[in-house]
Formats: C-alpha cells, structure tokens, sequence
C-alpha cells in the first residue's frame, strides 16, 4: 500500500518510461511489454484527478472513461459483414467499427497536436457480465474489437477494492500477471500538501489537523453506510468558499450533504461555528498588520488547545495567502519576461517596434491557446495567463500612446512598463515578509517554545507556498525557531518510541 503522492510519482515514472525513445525514435520499452497500469484504492481518494496532474505536467494528452457508463457495443464496436478472400475463394467475415473509446482518442489527438497520452479507464473491476471478457482481452493485448490503441498511449485502469462495491469482478491471474498494480490508501499529510497548494478552505485544514481520524471514514451502521472521503472535504470546501463570498450561512444541512456521515458532519458543523468566532474574536488581520494584540494575548490566557491551534491556522491562512499572492506575482513575470525577451530578439531584425511586439503576443496567444485545448493548464494557471495577457495588452497600448510604434526605440517603452510590474512585484513581497514577521511577534508574545509554535513551524514546512517564499527571503527566526524546536519535538518522538519498545 502506498499514499496518493506516491502513487502519482509511480505512475509518473511509468508513462516517462514507456514513452522514453531510444536514438532512431522508437520506444524503448516495446508496446506489448508496457503494462497497464492498475490503480486500486477506496473510492474518494483522487485517483481521476492524479490523472489529470501526471498528463499535464508530462506535456501529454489525457482521455478518460468510467467504463460502467459503456456496453459491448459501445466499447467494442458494431459488428459489419466485411468480404475477403482466402485461398482464392470469397469469404464473409464479421469485423467491427472503430470503439468508441479507440475513436475518441484519435479525436483528441487530432483536436490537440499531441500524439502521446493517457487512457484512463474508472471502474475497470466493476464492469458487466457481457463487457468483460473485451475488457480482460484489453488489459491482456491492448485492443478493442479489431482496433488497437495507438501507439504512444499509456494505459492506466482504476477500480475500488471488493469491500466497497458490490459489483467489483476479481481479475484472474493471468491478467494480473500482465498488469502493473498500485495499492492505494488514504493519507491525510499527503493529501494536506496537495490541499494547501489547492487554497482548501483553512477551517477545513484546521479542522483536520484537530481530528485526522475524521479524514476518512467508510461505515456500516444500523443507519446503512456512512463516509467521508477526500473527495467531499474538497468539494465542501468549494461551496464553502462560495457560501462566504454570498454571504450565506453554511450549516450542518449543508455539511452533510458532502460529508455523509453523520457524526462527523455534526462535529465539523460545530468547529465550523466556532472557527468562524475566532476570525472575528482574533482579528489575524490586523495582527499580521503588525497593529497591538495585547488584547488578542489576553484572550488566548484563557482559551484551550484547540482554540489555540484554530488561532495557529488563522495565522498560517493569511500568512499564505500572502505567500500565493507573490508566487503567483512571480510566475507571472517569468511569463511576461519571456515575451519581452521574444519582443527584443524580434527587434534585432525587425522593422517597428509595433510590429514585433504584436507578433511576440501573437506567439503568446498561440501557446496559450494550444494548451488550453490539449487541458494543458489548471484553473490556477489559466488565471495566470489570462492576467499575463491582460498586462500585455496594456503594455501595447503605452507603446502605441507613445508614437514610438514604427520605431526601434518602443523598446524602452514595454521595458519601463514591465519594470513597473516588477516593483509592485517586490513591494507585495516585502509587505508579505513584514506579515511573517509580525506573526512571529505573536507567536513569541502567545506561544513562545509550546507545542502550538512546533505547529506552526511545521505547518510553514509543508506548506508548497511557504516553502516557495521562505526559499527566497531569509527569515532568522524562522531558522533559528526550526532549528531548534523541531530538533526537541524530534528527540521527544524518539525518547516516547523507546519508551513503548
């Protein structure tokens, strides 16, 4: 068994090597000796969405399928008479059209360019009594009907363990013999790594590092089945979000209706309460401002451990809104850098400066569109390059307000405006490193050497954006506070471990 991370770096390190070519351009690892891929684990614990991560960041297309959705005829094809000849004679001969699944994969590479990819097939284990034997002759040779899957195409399968769906077909075998099985389970650190790079709600992170048992749960009551699953707190988290910017109240009848269980959505439901009193009570704001917080001391003087750590999250939350904000500051810049550079290097034998720029945007415009339609970039990217476009267009229209577009001197026109970008760049980076620092003062001020600043070192150690920003500005009591107290909580481990040998 293995968590999610590591499941998505296996198969990662599958698709690179079954598309590794050698020097004459053929896949090293011949076609029939790359084997499927078999992702097993409990349902909710984002295998489909590890997919789509591995296609993009291997630049590959991605065609996915919950295979229960699908007949025999729809997987395999329609069968048609097709007439040959064998020995000289005539012969009638059952062939099928192309699978739906085969067609739809040539469809993508036509739409997209990319002739390299990924077949995802969900709920392999769960097909019908009449699709399976096509299904085991897939996994065995690769094939639907007479159509094969075209070269270059990974194939990865994923189902749930028999435990929780009634449906599931074991695989035999001499299929499994020929496939590359990857057991799953579920994993709250790997999973926080993921959900803090993904802006999940912080009462729900908060919430969570209070009561990880909560993470995952898959019942059998009297009351019939009750789950949670990584899925649901996800998707809760994006009503969440939307709820506040409505202005509407999330309640326990929300909550369950995305952590089906009753137990726990009544817990959360009340954190949920609490955690927003702690918002108002605290006001983190204006303590990562650096403005007095005597008062806020006073009242953590009396508040127990979980309010103490719920007061941690607060401040981790804005601190890594602040640290996101620069991150994405600075891969917009490389953006923009890089179509200044393009604009410059058109320059050296170009006409006008109006022309080169419109052909270095046009050039933007184009990948960015190419990579759209191949599902090439996240939600947080496409924000990226639409905001990166914008700044662009504004850049042109300086350039053409200066009458110097038909000259070579408009150069300097898109430089001082992208300079400009970069200041207001550096300036929300400082204001971020004084937010850092004023919650340090807090934490000294509140927490001093307790278990609640070990929290708090811990989570800006596994934060991806505070560990992005704190790469880049060198903060000493981050240092020195990480040096010394995670030693001592790591020396407490080992002394308790000895303990209970």
């Amino acid at each position: 068994m293995m968590n999610i991370k590591r499941a998505k770096q296996e198969i990662k390190d599958a698709v690179e090597a079954y598309l590794f070519k050698d020097e004459d351009g053929e896949y090293l690892l011949p076609i029939l000796r790359q084997r499927p891929l078999l992702l097993l684990g409990a349902p909710g614990i984002g295998k489909t969405q590890i997919m789509e991560q591995v296609a993009r960041e291997c630049s590959i297309a991605l065609v996915s399928y919950t295979i229960t959705h699908h007949t025999r005829q729809s997987a395999i094809g329609l069968p048609f008479i097709a007439k040959k000849c064998y020995g000289g004679r005539e012969y009638s001969v059952t062939e099928y059209t192309m699978s739906e699944i085969v067609a739809s994969i040539y469809d993508k590479m036509e739409e997209t360019g990319l002739q390299e990819g990924i077949l995802f097939l969900d709920e392999i284990n769960c097909v019908s009594e009449t699709l399976s034997p096509a299904m085991l002759q897939f996994l065995q040779y690769k094939t639907f009907g007479n159509h094969a899957i075209p070269k270059g195409w990974v194939i990865v399968a994923a189902g749930n363990p028999p435990e929780y769906n009634k449906s599931v077909r074991e695989f035999d075998v001499v299929t499994l013999d020929r496939l590359k099985k990857i057991e799953v389970e579920p994993d709250y650190p790997a999973w926080k790594e993921y959900a803090s790079r993904e802006g999940i709600h912080p009462a729900v992170l908060s919430y969570l590092n209070l009561r990880t048992s909560n993470f995952y749960k898959m019942e059998t009551t009297v009351d019939g089945r009750q789950f949670v699953t990584p899925r649901g707190w996800e998707d809760l988290s994006r009503i969440l979000k939307i709820y506040e910017k409505l202005g509407k109240k999330a309640d326990e009848e929300l909550i369950i209706q995305y952590l089906q269980h009753g137990q726990v959505a009544k817990d959360f439901a009340a954190y949920l309460e609490l955690y927003e009193n702690y918002e108002s009570d605290y006001q983190v704001e204006k303590i990562l401002s650096g403005e007095p917080f005597e008062g806020m001391l006073r009242k953590l003087a009396h508040a127990g451990f979980d309010e103490r750590l719920s007061v941690v999250g607060l401040l981790l939350s804005g601190l890594n809104g602040s640290f996101q904000e620069c991150y994405e500051d600075d891969e917009e810049q490389k953006l923009l850098f890089g179509i200044l550079r393009n604009f410059k290097e058109r320059l050296a034998s170009g006409t006008s400066s109006g022309i080169c720029f419109t052909e270095a945007m046009e050039v933007f415009e184009e990948e960015t569109q190419r990579k759209r339609k191949a599902d090439l970039l996240t939600r947080t990217e496409e924000k990226r390059y639409q905001r990166a476009g914008r700044k662009l267009r504004s850049f042109g229209e300086k350039l053409r307000k200066s009458g110097l577009w038909d000259s070579k001197e408009g150069f300097q026109v898109i430089k001082e405006a992208f300079d400009l970008q970069q200041d207001e760049s550096g300036e929300r980076f400082e204001r971020a490193a004084a937010r850092l620092e004023s919650a340090f003062d807090f934490m000294e001020a509140a927490f001093q050497n307790s278990q609640e600043m070990v929290a708090f070192l811990s989570e800006l150690n596994s934060s991806f954006y505070s560990v992005w920003f704190l790469k880049e500005y060198p903060c000493e009591r981050y240092y020195t506070y990480n040096q010394n107290l995670l030693l001592e909580e790591k020396t407490r481990e080992i002394m308790r471990r000895i303990r209970e040998l």
